[in-house]
């Protein structure tokens, strides 16, 4: 007998259909044959299912067995096929009977006794699903929460190969699971850290907020321990809360490698990544066979802190230009191209030289002006072109670490970003850029006109500072943030001497 299901197959963060075909026929030498283009863990299932199929209380076929994953050229990977596979084995051999396997997709991985294992990528697969018109998808229990926040799509929680037996058969009733996701962001979508707890650096909050306000990337310079790290750690508290689109979004790419916490189905706050320093290429923008996300993708929707920035090899850096700009990354290899998301805000710090206490009062510093040029250029020139602000942390004196009074708490600072960030969506209404960080160069004539004097102010600061045609937009475009600030309708000349003050490392100050 034939007997054929429906399953999912990831690839990177996508999820694509697979027909499990199987057939069993008669033969005085038992064989089982999988076919298909599986990799080593989807040929080891073979193993798998037929233990679980004998502790599940079901007969093994004693028969010659074909196993079919279709599409052939599409390599498949993982243990997901193992429930499908159980399932087509035991219909094929006429243990059981069902008229609803078209329509329903199955994924699952199974133990030895029969029992489910969670799999990745489930969210992946029940958009997947959704799409392809599916009425619903059996997931393991485990994943049933994380696959059910997709809409229009019964996700059915099995527990064990004979649950799913029984559900196709007719004889067990099982519910969907409910789809919980204003539970989930009432109870998930709190941030531990904020900005109350840091005392001083007032400047600093004040560019944070800008960055925070219009999306822009950010540099921060100063000596160990002014609080850079627990600046940028705090930054996601004032960001908008995450829309539902943007957590399923973001929730598939850790949901396809396995990084979701347990028992957190939907992250619902803004991630924060902050790789070490010894970073590979692949490890920062994704990599491998077949290609899997990286750092910048983790990012997606959130922070990327890169801490101790000229640490960091810079042929990996480098390769963060492209992504910055496009706000996606492919991962080409020679059979296929993959495109991971990557809409990020950079935020970087370092120290002004090699033994970080230049700039600190109460410390001397010992490094010459060679190794403190040769510490900088570790960083290069269009990279920190396509960092909007830099601004300088300097230490934190005592008198300010010693007083009771709070500072200015992420509540505060939220306020002031969702109001600049309204201005922003009322701007842009039907238009591609959401934010000001990335206007295009058409948008900016249209949306950042400057009166004479504000011209006259940006010619003089690109000739003084010898600012490149990038370094101009991005002055136009911090400057447009802080007019939204202030809800302000133009720009004036004091939201462009600001942005000016930025650039920072553009004035050859370090």
């Amino acid at each position: 007998m034939l007997a054929k299901l429906n399953t999912l197959s990831l690839l990177g963060i996508e999820a694509l259909p697979v027909e499990v075909e199987v057939d069993v026929s008669a033969t005085s030498m038992p064989k089982t044959m999988l076919v298909g283009l599986p990799e080593q863990a989807v040929k080891e299932s073979v193993h798998r299912v037929e233990r679980a199929i004998v502790n599940s209380g079901f007969l093994r076929p004693n028969d010659r067995i074909v196993i079919n994953l279709a599409p052939a050229e599409l390599p498949k990977q993982a243990a997901s096929f193992d429930l499908p596979i159980s399932l087509g084995l035991l219909a094929a051999s006429g243990q059981f009977e069902s008229d609803c396997f078209r329509q329903y997709a199955v994924v699952g991985e199974l133990a030895l006794e029969g029992h489910t294992r969670s799999i990745k990528g489930a969210l992946s697969m029940a958009l997947a699903a959704r799409d392809a018109g599916y009425k619903g998808l059996l997931v393991p229990s485990e994943n049933a929460g994380e696959a059910a926040v997709v809409d229009e799509i019964d996700v059915i929680p099995i527990a064990s190969l004979s649950q799913a037996v029984g559900f196709f058969a007719g004889t067990l009733d099982i519910d969907p699971h409910p789809c919980q996701l204003k539970e989930l962001f009432a109870e998930y979508s709190n941030y531990d850290l904020d900005f109350a707890d840091v005392r001083g650096q007032d400047v600093a909050k004040r560019a944070l907020t800008i960055a925070a306000a219009g999306a822009h990337n950010l540099l921060m310079l100063g000596p160990p321990g002014s609080g850079k790290t627990m600046l940028a750690k705090r930054l996601p508290s004032i960001l908008p809360t995450l829309t539902a689109e943007e957590s399923i979004e973001t929730t598939r790419i850790y949901s396809s490698l396995g990084r979701l916490k347990p028992g957190q189905p939907l992250l619902a706050v803004r991630p924060f990544r902050s790789p070490h320093h010894t970073i590979s290429n692949a490890g920062l923008v994704g990599g491998g066979s077949p290609p899997s996300p990286g750092e910048i993708s983790l990012a997606h929707h959130g922070v990327l802190f890169l801490d101790e920035l000229p640490e960091f090899d810079r042929r990996t850096l480098e390769v963060m230009r492209q992504p910055l700009e496009d706000r996606t990354v492919t991962i080409s290899r020679a059979l296929r191209s993959t495109t991971f998301p990557a809409n990020f805000m950079l935020v970087a710090a370092l120290n002004p030289c090699p033994c970080g206490f230049r700039t600190d009062p109460r410390r001397s510093c010992k490094c010459n002006p060679t190794q403190i040029e040769r510490y900088m250029a570790r960083i290069s020139g269009p990279l920190l072109d396509r960092i909007d602000i830099h601004i300088e942390v300097p230490a934190v004196p005592f008198q300010e670490l010693a007083s009771t009074q709070p500072g200015t708490s992420s509540a505060v600072m939220r306020e002031s970003v969702e109001r600049a960030r309204a201005n922003q969506a009322a701007r842009f209404n039907g238009q591609s850029s959401l934010y000001n960080a990335h206007l295009s160069s058409r948008q900016l004539r249209e949306h950042c006109p400057l009166d004479k004097a504000g011209s006259n102010l940006l010619r003089d600061s690109c000739n003084e500072l010898g600012l490149s045609a990038r370094a101009h937009d991005k002055i136009l475009r911090v400057a447009r943030t802080i007019a939204d600030l202030e809800d302000a309708a133009d720009i004036s000349t004091i939201h462009l001497q600001e942005a000016v003050n930025y650039r920072m490392l553009d004035r050859n100050l370090f």
